[in-house]
């Protein structure tokens, strides 16, 4: 896929797999044993799940799933803890089944088995042969939530004990980050009855079309000569395009590398490139793409580092240049790559299944919006005034011709007045947030949005970066992840303490049909 068409950062959380590392050694709080890496009860499995779950005549598709259960051994009616890597292929994410995260950690606590789920319509989870619009009709957040809720009332796992895993018979865990945390957390709230308890990562569950303060985390946070100076040439930009000078405008975009890409939008949203490689960033990442991009505007030819006020404008303008020009792909396609208007691309028009990008844009464009544009007039941006979120709303239409016949405006009112948004309500949720995640102002930790933690729903907080806690080793790099970690640990495990079987009533019917008050029956 080409580097900048389409203006959208997915929110999941980094891929791990289980063949990526050995062991992990783990100390500290709850977590006072070495953790070993599973190798011989990993499997890969397919469920049949219904298409849509309000009309289930219309048939079932394959959803695959992995499984493991050989953390200290599985105790039969131990906890299963389930997870959906959201918008992604998962193939790349049975990491989530050992204890190199805190899925495994748990799993490991509780002698419990693990499930990763593909979320429908990603990797090959999908009911039609085609990504189309009409393919999409069963596309929502809430065929995904009644997803979760019937596999965990039916899936049989290949193992002793494996028929007598449901809510009824063991107490299910739901963990998700970023997208899956939000999935999580919607869950726990449509669905009270199913999942004893959850873990929400960096869960962003308040839908918002205009998301500019998604890069807000990373200018406040992010170093203050390299913010400084982005901010200087992205105002140079724009007052270049506001002037009118054609001339001017030609010169800057040439010595960008970027002189084929012809409409002004796209010439500046290119620019947010190196500025969403903030999102891979965590505490054991060191060197990074973004610190890269950095240090080309503040460390001089001499060595010499910015301070804090940054070089100015004319020598990051220079440096900016330079460093976009020499790591762009080749300029005999960067036109059509980095724009956004010829949609003939494949890009475009492509609805082969294992598409992440346009499943996720499904999400986007109808339920959740998280346009990544400009600040408001007048506030501090990093991003140029000339990206707004008609920008990116006509890329839905482009996409998706056939639903839209104009750019749409999703809606996030119906979404999250649907699941409670920042407000969302639910018994035994537990919420990990990140400083420095720049998915930050979509959750409970948003700025200026008075959340309270509370027993039922905690919320532990780290000076970390997007679903940092859910990676064990974070844990060993960064004590503010470590103690959200244990704190995560904590309250699952006094949770899972209380769990007891369901009760069910049934009615007796005796003579005279009359009826006898209702008894609570244990279910076993």
């Amino acid at each position: 896929m080409c580097i900048g068409v389409g203006g959208f950062s997915a929110t999941e959380c980094a891929p791990v797999n289980a063949s990526d590392a050995d062991a992990v050694l783990v100390t500290g709080g709850y977590r006072n044993v070495t953790c070993r890496l599973p190798r011989r009860g990993v499997g890969s499995y397919t469920f049949k799940q219904f298409i849509d779950h309000n009309n289930t005549s219309s048939g079932t598709f394959d959803q695959p799933y992995w499984a493991s259960w050989e953390f200290q051994i599985y105790k039969p009616g131990g906890p299963i803890i389930l997870m959906t890597p959201g918008e992604s292929n998962a193939d790349g994410f049975t990491g989530y089944l050992t204890n190199r995260t805190i899925n495994g950690q748990i799993a490991q606590q509780e002698k419990g088995a693990a499930i990763v789920l593909e979320h429908r319509f990603f990797g090959l989870s999908n009911p039609y042969p085609d990504l189309s619009v009409a393919s999409f009709k069963y596309h929502t957040i809430q065929q995904a939530i009644d997803d979760l809720e019937y596999l965990a009332n039916n899936v049989v796992l290949p193992f002793p004990g494996g028929d007598k895993i449901s809510p009824a018979d063991a107490p299910w865990v739901l963990i998700g980050g970023s997208y899956s945390g939000a999935l999580t957390a919607f869950t726990l709230n449509n669905k009270p009855d199913v999942f004893w308890a959850g873990y929400a990562s960096s869960a962003v569950v308040e839908s918002i079309v205009d998301f500019w303060q998604y890069f807000e985390p990373e200018r406040l946070t992010m170093p203050k000569n390299c913010s400084n100076d982005i901010q200087a040439v992205i105002a140079h930009w724009d007052q270049v395009i506001a002037s009118g000078n054609t001339t001017a405008f030609n010169e800057l975009k040439t010595s960008f590398g970027i002189g084929g890409v012809v409409h002004q939008d796209d010439v500046v949203g290119t620019l947010r490139n190196p500025l969403w490689n903030w999102q891979e960033l965590s505490p054991t990442s060191g060197g990074s793409v973004f610190f890269d991009f950095c240090d080309a505007l503040e460390v001089n030819s001499a060595g010499k580092s910015a301070p804090a006020s940054g070089w100015g404008v004319e020598h990051a303008l220079s440096a900016w240049a330079n460093y976009s020009s020499s790591t762009l792909p080749g300029r005999e396609w960067r036109g059509d790559c980095l724009g956004t208007y010829n949609t003939s691309q494949s890009f475009w028009t492509d609805t082969s299944i294992d598409n992440a990008n346009r499943s996720w844009l499904w999400i986007v464009c109808n339920q959740m919006g998280f346009l990544q544009e400009s600040a408001p007039s007048g506030y501090p941006t990093l991003v140029s005034r000339l990206i707004q979120p008609i920008y990116d709303e006509r890329q839905c239409q482009q996409m998706f011709p056939a639903a839209f016949s104009s750019p749409p405006v999703p809606d996030v009112e119906k979404t999250n007045n649907a699941y409670g948004g920042f407000y969302l309500k639910a018994d035994r949720l537990f919420t990990a947030t990140g400083l420095r995640d720049p998915w930050r102002f979509a959750t409970v930790s948003a700025d200026g949005i008075d959340v309270q933690s509370t027993p039922e729903q905690p919320i532990v907080k780290s000076d970390a970066f997007h679903c940092s806690d859910l990676i064990t080793k974070n844990g060993l790099a960064d004590p503010t992840v470590l103690n959200v970690q244990t704190q995560g640990l904590k309250y699952i495990s006094e949770w899972l303490s209380t769990w007891e079987p369901p009760v069910v009533s049934v009615e007796v019917n005796v003579d005279l049909n009359f009826k006898h008050r209702a008894y609570p029956i244990p279910r076993r």
